[in-house]
């Protein structure tokens, strides 16, 4: 019966923390606010400011603008995960008795829409609204996959609303503010050959409000660098929590902190036709310690690191028509030590590469792609009663289409 109860607690645990914290945090960040920021891997997009979509990295670059635009674009993240190589067993047993698993697609497309508008009060001030995701996720194990305490079914999402005001000191310094409200919902199932068809079935909602700050220097027209900080709030995650009979519910709200995110950029026009652009990223993924509730229940830990994304990319304008853009990063991981089937994270490599069509001197269009490349990762998972050992693998295709008008 213990070693029940610890599964149970475990288990919950688990799928609360994908619902509720993973649907607002999840184990990987979703980079979707342009189809523009996509075609260079969002390098420079703390500064470079070409559209209204700048706010959802920099809020001081919106006081680079100088008339009202409005920007809103889509993209979809076709995800191919696949766990493969597992083996499953009782925990207790020799690996040697475990059952070899057929590999098993978890992928799916999503789509992930986004909406900027900044207007220019006077000289001085800027003001913008933006409606946008920062994390979010999807993997879904069939039915009859015999792991399923460990996979199951993960779907996770966000939504970012944004308000911000920019300020021109001088010709070298901006800076700007920003509020945000973010809500997040997550559905997660878990079953089990041992445990039957409903042993986890969690749909838990949150919301919280951030802020978020940053910097501009202009060394010169074509010489810009941009810093913002994004504090994330604290999440109350309440919902439905349903798994195996005769033992009690958790009670209390679940508490999870989002990640901070810091980000430097700079942008450098080398002449009339090329530009090249750089970024770093920090996110505070250590916060994600441990999982509790408001009355002092603590669900589980977790060894979660900070993640780095650094990027470069270069734009190339062809005419007064046509821009072309392109880039590469690097992403590093926010899992260590404890790995998960159910959402798989690793190191993982971008190649990128978009374009602009200016059909007006007011409209363009923007499309952007990304080939998202991860890595083999061994993952061993245990509730005391059963264990997987297997090998996961995360790629994506990342496209992107976005308009914008300037009035």
């Amino acid at each position: 019966m213990n070693k029940k109860r610890l599964f149970i607690r475990s288990a919950v645990a688990m799928a609360v923390a994908a619902s509720s914290t993973s649907a607002l945090a999840a184990g990987f960040q979703l980079n979707g606010q342009s189809a523009t920021g996509l075609g260079r891997a969002f390098a420079g997009d703390a500064v470079i400011a070409d559209n209204a979509s700048v706010m959802a990295r920099n809020p001081a670059a919106m006081a680079m603008f100088d008339s009202p635009e409005l920007s809103l674009g889509v993209v979809a993240i076709d995800t191919d995960v696949v766990v493969k190589d597992a083996k499953y067993g009782l925990a207790a047993a020799p690996e040697s008795t475990y059952t070899s698993l057929a590999d098993e697609q978890i992928g799916d497309t999503s789509y992930v829409p986004n909406l900027f508008y900044i207007h220019p009060i006077n000289e001085k001030f800027s003001v913008g609204l933006g409606i946008y995701s920062n994390f979010g996720t999807k993997t879904e194990f069939g039915n009859d996959y015999a792991a399923n305490e460990f996979g199951g079914l993960t779907d996770l999402k966000t939504v970012n609303f944004g308000l911000s005001g920019s300020y021109r000191i001088n010709d070298q310094f901006s800076i700007g503010a920003g509020v945000d409200y973010i809500t997040g919902s997550g559905k997660l199932k878990r079953s089990g050959l041992l445990w039957g068809d409903n042993l986890l079935d969690v749909d838990a909602e949150g919301e919280g409000f951030g802020w978020n700050a940053g910097v501009v220097y202009e060394l010169n027209q074509d010489n810009r660098f941009g810093l913002s900080y994004r504090n994330s709030p604290d999440i109350k995650a309440d919902g439905e929590m349903m798994f195996m009979p005769g033992f009690a519910n958790i009670g209390g709200e679940l508490i999870m902190r989002l990640p901070d995110i810091a980000e430097f950029s700079g942008f450098h026009q080398l002449n009339k036709q090329v530009a090249v652009h750089y970024s770093v990223q920090w996110i505070e993924w250590n916060t994600f310690d441990k999982l509790a509730t408001t009355n002092g229940t603590e669900l589980n830990e977790y060894n979660w690191q900070d993640g780095w994304h650094y990027s470069i990319g270069g734009t190339y304008t062809v005419n007064q028509d046509w821009t072309l853009r392109a880039g590469y990063m690097y992403d590093t991981s926010a899992q260590d030590k404890d790995k998960s089937i159910s959402v798989p994270d690793s190191d993982r490599q971008w190649l990128s590469a978009g374009l602009t069509y200016n059909w007006s001197k007011s409209a363009n269009i923007d499309l952007g792609v990304t080939y998202l490349m991860g890595e083999d990762i061994k993952v061993e998972e245990t509730n005391g009663i059963t264990s997987v050992n297997a090998t996961t693998r995360a790629n994506a295709w990342l496209y992107g289409i976005q308009y914008s008008y300037k009035f």
